[in-house]
């Protein structure tokens, strides 16, 4: 995810708690999101379209936070 922060990326997951959060969510939803769609997991199209749509909110809130990290 975001090869052209791949340093900050490692770095603020590894020093800031709500980066790290927010990339652990991510990968959370982005788990879930497989099963669903594998049909490991009994689910409609409209449960997994909320969850896609969460994911990329919190995708959209990890590449501002790395935009506003690199111009410091």
């Amino acid at each position: 995810m975001f090869p052209e922060y791949q340093d900050l990326f490692r770095q603020l997951t590894t020093s800031d708690t709500y980066f790290y959060n927010l990339v652990a969510k991510h990968i959370e939803l982005d788990t879930r999101i497989q099963k669903m769609e594998s049909g490991f997991v009994p689910v409609t199209s409209a449960e997994i379209e909320t969850l896609k749509k969460k994911k990329l909110m919190i995708k959209d809130e990890i590449y501002r936070f790395l935009r506003r990290a690199d111009s410091k």
